[in-house]
């Protein structure tokens, strides 16, 4: 039962999943938020370009790839009005008028760069110098999608000066590969650090109060004002977007725990802004959390594993294809819990252990797609045919039962 109290029970009103409100459950982005009450710090750094294949003989990988790359990361600034705040920053204090700075890296020849959305929230101008150049170049805000924390930025700088790096397929990452940093952590700008990849398909909180999925965990050293840079390869490729770090107590700095926006996500994030200017993410609205065998004898359920549904959004998909929720509640470990609900042990045929299963199910569907929810009601097994909504744009526009 402490296990079922430890994952993102309330992690997710699917679109990736609405936090829940609950005081027993953890966030979405349960893994980021220090146990002692440190809080969450997004970092940003920029991605790389692909290492050429000759090699310049000299055998240190690190200085190779920050030669060949380093031209194509950016330093971002963004100033906000006098009096004006997006609120709270990825790294958990306040922010206010002024100018914020962040990374960020080139993606092609015609000046498309990509940072992190809150590098540039609420910003009402941007800057972007490219590489170890002075020239400070005028950015337009393609778009942004605070769901996932990536931004695009437009440029107009010489030819000579758009240095892209490439793009890996960060499906393909594992944990224990080499990984370098390039950003600006504390306006210090064209800072390379190195480590691995630490984990990988870890779940972290968006701006807007999602989850985002399939985030690389590293130790590579970020620190504020990495955000928006690249996590980059052995080979010079681009796998991941700096995002957040953990932090020890209140320190504030990096304790070799940050996180990384998948490329892949990225792509499909870009691909969006380029067309449309913003992006539709896919939206099912329960909350609930993953069974064990030990909950399972505890609750009476017939199911040993699964996700109980503790809540429905009223009026969301969920609900309007009779999805049900809990209708009592018990308090288990001095917590309060919806108990009644459905039971998930299957979407769309694949087997269903935990809320990360179903979250990650989710963020990888489209509005409009129709998802096939296998449960257990009173212990029987039943279907229902689920056709997902919109995501809304914040976790505070979900209603309320």
């Amino acid at each position: 039962m402490r296990r079922f109290f430890r994952t993102s029970f309330g992690s997710a009103v699917l679109g990736g999943a609405v936090v829940a409100a609950f005081g027993w459950v953890a966030i979405a982005a349960g893994w980021i938020e220090a146990e002692g009450g440190g809080s969450a710090v997004t970092v940003s750094q920029p991605l790389a370009a692909p290492v050429a294949s000759e090699d310049d003989g000299d055998g240190n990988l690190v200085n190779q790839i920050y030669r060949r790359d380093g031209q194509g990361v950016a330093f971002v600034s963004a100033e906000r009005p006098d009096g004006e705040s997006p609120g709270l920053s990825p790294f958990g204090q306040p922010e206010g008028g002024g100018t914020a700075s962040g990374s960020g890296f080139l993606i092609d020849t015609e000046g498309h760069v990509i940072t992190n959305s809150h590098v540039v929230d609420g910003a009402e101008e941007v800057q972007v110098r490219l590489g170890a150049s002075e020239t400070s170049y005028d950015a337009e805000l393609v778009g942004a999608d605070p769901a996932t924390d990536v931004a695009l930025l437009k440029v107009d700088a010489p030819a000579d000066q758009l240095h892209p790096l490439s793009l890996a397929d960060s499906s393909q990452v594992e944990v224990g590969d080499q990984v370098i940093a390039i950003g600006n952590p504390f306006g210090l700008d064209r800072t390379v650090t190195a480590g691995i990849v630490s984990a990988i398909q870890r779940q972290i909180q968006a701006p807007n109060g999602f989850s985002i999925s399939h985030v690389i965990q590293t130790d590579a050293a970020i620190n504020p004002g990495n955000s928006g840079g690249p996590l980059i390869d052995t080979s010079g490729s681009v796998i991941g977007i700096n995002s957040q770090i953990q932090t020890g107590g209140g320190s504030g700095g990096n304790v070799g725990i940050g996180f990384a926006v998948p490329i892949n996500t990225a792509r499909q994030v870009v691909r969006q802004l380029k067309q449309n200017g913003e992006v539709k993410h896919a939206y099912l609205g329960i909350s609930g959390g993953g069974i064990t065998p030990d909950l399972a004898k505890a609750l009476k359920l017939s199911e040993q594993e699964g996700v109980l549904v503790s809540e429905v959004v009223k009026g969301g998909p969920a609900e309007q294809a009779g999805v049900r929720g809990g209708d009592t509640s018990a308090t288990i470990e001095g917590a309060s819990v919806e108990l009644g609900g459905d039971v998930i042990t299957a979407l769309d045929g694949k087997k269903v252990s935990d809320m990360e299963d179903v979250i990650n199910a989710v963020n990888s569907a489209a509005p409009g797609e129709t998802m096939k929810l296998t449960v257990d009601r009173d212990g029987k097994s039943k279907t229902i045919a689920v056709k997902l909504g919109v995501r809304p744009d914040s976790a505070e526009e979900v209603p309320s039962r």
